[in-house]
């Protein structure tokens, strides 16, 4: 077992150095730096537990005990600087940190006037100054630790319409890996209140030491979050920065754009005479930010002009126009000696996988399907 904490917290510790000193990181890049610290800390303080330095050591008592309100806001925020383009932490978001800041403002006093012996005789259960206040922390960290994950993947929900309205590609910049953690560490949460309520509130005696069960699964959420954030691409990286993300929208919701009708009609007119002669789709990371300044548009009036006048998102909108250039080139005879793939990636797609799906969904069919048609 010290082979999984010691792994655990050199871990830690390692990614946190390795995304502080990530090339071009930004702020989700910051946060889940200092959550991965904060789980390093939370593991190695429990491991001094386990290896009983906390008898010989009295003073390490309580030293993190607010540690486990941290992990739902910090996890709430790296989802919310992940979905928007925010460049710094403002004071609001500061808040999400207030129980955890009461916690050990309350614990002052027993963190400087108790004894050596005090604290020493608290832990052991001897002293029950706390117990009270203990089970008040305990209760919060369940309530925490259930509702932040659901807050997280709440905002989720809106990720796919955010990246389908701004990007004609989702590769690298996916976050199902993020939902998947979210999954994760709400259902930790979960167990961890279903087992103190079974050992702490009904006396139920479980027969091994469940405390190991949950920091093992910590190490492996580490691993996997640490991994995954360090391969993650900031959706607003690449010059796309805040001026140019439109948040989706409803056609109800642009009567007050002030774009009046023949106006969105000329631009639309624009917008089909630049896609057909210059072609930009063939671009594969094409994002609305670029297509609005070589057009001379906003972003918001070209996100309003694609979506009522074509009906579709700006991803739907100019996978659209890579389909039919792929159907052009794969009608060429000069062509036929090139591949699917080969072809694919002439039309602006950037990946195979992304190539089938996108087709499929425009013909009703597979690349091979329509091939073997066309060749019929």
């Amino acid at each position: 077992m010290d082979a999984v904490f010691i792994i655990g917290i050199f871990l830690s510790f390692f990614l946190f150095l390795l995304l502080l000193r990530k090339k071009g990181k930004s702020l989700p890049d910051k946060v889940l730096a200092w959550w991965i610290l904060v789980m390093g800390l939370h593991l190695l303080s429990y491991y001094l537990y386990y290896l009983d330095f906390w008898t010989r050591y009295p003073h390490l008592v309580g030293v993190t005990a607010p540690f486990p309100l941290l992990h739902g806001p910090l996890l709430y925020l790296y989802t919310l600087f992940s979905l928007r383009p925010q460049s710094r932490i403002r004071y609001r978001n500061y808040l999400h940190f207030v129980p955890a800041a009461l916690v050990y403002i309350y614990l002052s006093r027993f963190y400087f006037f108790y004894s050596a012996e005090q604290k020493a005789l608290l832990d052991m259960g001897a002293i029950d100054d706390f117990a009270v206040f203990t089970n008040l922390v305990l209760a919060s960290f369940v309530i925490s630790g259930i509702t932040y994950p659901v807050m997280a993947y709440r905002l989720m929900g809106n990720y796919r319409k955010l990246i389908d309205a701004n990007f004609s590609y989702d590769e690298r910049i996916s976050l199902n890996w993020l939902k998947y953690s979210i999954w994760w560490i709400g259902l930790l949460f979960l167990i961890v209140a279903v087992v103190t309520l079974l050992r702490d509130g009904l006396g139920y005696e479980f027969g091994f030491n469940v405390d190991l069960v949950f920091y093992s699964m910590i190490v492996l959420f580490i691993f996997g979050l640490g991994y995954s954030g360090i391969r993650h691409r900031d959706i607003f990286s690449d010059n796309t920065g805040e001026e140019s993300i439109v948040e989706p929208k409803t056609p109800g919701e642009y009567k007050n754009s002030g774009l009046d009708s023949e106006k969105a009609f000329q631009f639309h007119q624009e917008l089909l005479k630049y896609m057909k002669d210059q072609k930009p789709f063939l671009e594969p990371k094409l994002t609305l930010g670029n297509l609005s300044q070589s057009l001379g548009l906003s972003a918001n009036h070209l996100s309003q002009v694609i979506n009522q006048y074509e009906g579709v998102n700006f991803h739907d909108f100019v996978n659209k126009h890579r389909v039919e250039e792929f159907k052009k080139l794969a009608a060429d005879p000069y062509l036929k000696h090139f591949n699917i793939l080969a072809l694919a990636l002439d039309a602006g797609f950037n990946s195979k996988s992304s190539f089938n799906m996108v087709f499929k969904k425009h013909e009703g069919q597979t690349p091979s399907q329509f091939i073997n048609e066309f060749n019929a």
